[in-house]
């Protein structure tokens, strides 16, 4: 049995199949992003999965595509906390543009690679291999046009006073919004960046007022500009887009790649589908 994983900071989707790619099983556990849990809490979030906890001595292979397994340093954490855990399987983690990769790119084709999901990622993919230009700091130094980075401006705009009376109105009413639960989940509870971008939605809710699109605006050009803009050959092959964010504002993203003169590629909500002809073809 073959474990297929793709994972957020907010959720990661699993699916397991056997060796001619049937499917036995999906499920959906909270986020494994190795930077902002420690083993401990990964374990947890493990066990309290049935079909994962049911399942891991019958897995032989796991396939884990993650946000923060873009170093060496965080890619051996997690291998080696799965291999204590997935005791008869052979781990192989990714980095989570790979996932996108694999699940948008036709074999052998190159493609600019981009996820906008709770964090933000792009990476050129020649065929085979993500290169990158751009190390990620995590959520508090990058993370353009991310759904945590859209919360923290509709958090400072709400406390700067600077949100449209009506929408403040109804941001209230779906949002516990108390200064000290707002730190509480910021600064004391685990995936704080997971947090920030539970306020996201509201934004897509919103999407076509003034005061949202220059939000959106703002950040997608920035990501364009400090992401996708690195390679040199980026109006040169299609830019494909994994994420929830990417999905929600994918007519956003059409205009402003056309306006930059870059060709959009295609827009997934999550790639995990794909990846399941890839690993029944290549493993």
């Amino acid at each position: 049995m073959k474990l297929l994983v793709d994972s957020g900071s907010t959720k990661a989707d699993w699916i397991a199949i056997d060796d001619n790619g049937k499917v036995i099983f999906t499920t959906q556990s909270l986020g494994l992003n190795p930077e902002v849990l420690e083993e401990e809490e990964i374990i947890n979030r493990l066990d309290n999965k049935f079909d994962i906890s049911h399942n891991k001595d019958k897995a032989t292979h796991l396939f884990f595509y993650g946000a923060g397994c873009g170093t060496d340093r965080m890619k051996d954490f997690l291998t080696s906390v799965f291999k204590k855990y997935f005791t008869k399987a052979i781990v192989s983690v990714y980095e989570d543009t790979y996932a996108a990769a694999f699940g948008t790119t036709p074999r052998g084709e190159q493609a600019i690679v981009c996820i906008l999901g709770t964090g933000s990622n792009c990476s050129y993919f020649d065929g085979k291999v993500l290169h990158q230009k751009v190390q990620s700091l995590g959520y508090i130094a990058m993370d353009d046009a991310s759904g945590n980075r859209f919360g923290r401006h509709l958090i400072r705009a709400y406390y700067f006073n600077a949100m449209p009376k009506e929408m403040a109105q109804e941001f209230e009413k779906q949002f516990d919004l108390d200064a000290d639960v707002i730190k509480h989940n910021l600064y004391k509870e685990p995936n704080p960046n997971a947090y920030l971008a539970t306020f996201a939605p509201f934004l897509i809710q919103f999407k076509n007022t003034e005061f949202c699109q220059k939000i959106i605006r703002k950040e997608l050009e920035t990501f364009i500009e400090n992401y996708i803009m690195q390679f040199e050959n980026c109006k040169e092959i299609p830019v494909h887009f994994v994420g929830s964010i990417a999905y929600h504002l994918q007519d956003e993203i059409g205009i402003l790649l056309t306006q930059y003169g870059i060709q959009t590629g295609k827009i997934l909500k999550r790639p995990i589908d794909g990846l399941i002809q890839y690993h029944t073809n290549e493993n």
